[in-house]
């Protein structure tokens, strides 16, 4: 399998990339990976390597020079208008014209979305692709979150396209024969929450092929009771920043508790084993990589802030897509149903975001 790596999106930079896709190669014999970036940075990441990593593993991983950078900060319109020898672009344009079989970027999320479907396209008549995630659950499977942060303000019909696509998201990547979707509310009464969110709960309920569930609230997300939650982009991401402070704050918390006297020091030294298989059940570095739904090929947004071993998850992740050919079954199980479901809408949410 071919990974293509925009190397210079993170907040953590060329070092990252370079890490995280070492990691990779070592996991997975089979990958071979190009890394997009200055090739005097990805150079010298390269060669600050130990001798033994370098002499194995140089010869699956090619150096691509991109010069420039798409910043955090830049709109997505003006990305779209940005010069093309930056990484991201350059990183894109590898996938679009079939040398790799995905990509992976750890940089600006809008920009990324826009010039993902700029290059690849959407499959199943999906007018909008979606920012999924995998969450964990008390049962200690996943659940598949989304949209969260693509598409701020949405219809019913995206959040029913959402819905479809976690679907096959979750019965292709997980082997769920019939994944239990639900979608996310303020109350699980049917005469609660927003229009749009209404109008979805009438439409998904109507649809065969989807194991809908209703509403579920806020506090059952890590239930494990559903597959797929599905929501507008601003509640996803409020919801996803939001996880992700609690997670620090609680393991903080925990650590700061056992350090706190001696006593507690020693019952901490006694339960390390299984606070170390908690803090591994909770690590959001376990579950970053984030799919960009939808699209005519596979596109993982790694966290800005991962590390290097978050990174390399992001490529697992990317490659769990591969092996799956996820696109094609997008387009195979949501063209037909879509159409038949669907009405036709204009794409109002420009990019923006």
């Amino acid at each position: 399998m071919h990974i293509a790596i925009d190397a210079m999106g993170g907040d953590l930079g060329c070092p990252a990339a370079v890490k995280g896709a070492v990691l990779a190669l070592q996991e997975h014999p089979e990958l071979e990976i190009r890394l997009f970036g200055p090739r005097e940075s990805l150079q010298a990441e390269v060669d600050a390597l130990p001798r033994r990593l370098r002499g194995g593993l140089s010869a699956r991983m090619m150096l691509v020079d991109a010069p420039q950078t798409i910043s955090q900060s830049m709109k997505p319109s003006a990305a779209l208008r940005a010069v093309e020898g930056n990484s991201m672009s350059a990183m894109l344009r590898c996938v679009a014209n079939g040398e790799v079989d995905a990509g992976v970027s750890a940089g600006n999320t809008g920009a990324l979305m826009a010039l993902s479907r700029r290059a690849l396209g959407t499959v199943g008549g999906i007018p909008r692709p979606a920012i999924c995630t995998a969450i964990p659950t008390r049962t200690g499977e996943r659940c598949y979150l989304l949209d969260l942060g693509a598409n701020v303000d949405v219809s019913a019909e995206r959040l029913v396209d959402f819905a479809m696509m976690g679907s096959v998201m979750a019965k292709r990547i997980d082997g769920l024969d019939t994944p239990r979707v639900a979608l996310l509310n303020v109350g699980v009464e049917g005469t609660k929450g927003s229009r749009s969110v209404r109008a979805a709960d009438t439409m998904l309920r109507s649809i065969r092929g989807i194991d809908y569930q209703g509403f579920i609230e806020g506090d059952g997300l890590y239930s494990g009771h559903v597959d797929v939650v599905v929501c507008d982009g601003f509640v996803g991401n409020v919801v996803l920043k939001a996880s992700e402070g609690l997670a620090r704050m609680l393991s903080e918390r925990v650590q700061r508790t056992f350090d706190a006297h001696w006593g507690s020091r020693l019952v901490g030294m006694l339960a390390r084993p299984a606070l170390k298989r908690l803090k591994n059940g909770l690590d959001p570095v376990r579950y970053n990589g984030a799919s960009l739904l939808g699209l005519g090929g596979i596109v993982v947004k790694s966290h800005g802030g991962a590390d290097a071993r978050g990174f390399a998850f992001a490529i697992s992740r990317a490659l769990q897509e591969v092996s799956q050919a996820l696109p094609t079954h997008l387009e195979q199980e949501l063209g037909g149903q879509r159409a038949v479901t669907m009405p036709v809408e204009d794409d109002r949410n420009e990019d923006d975001t």
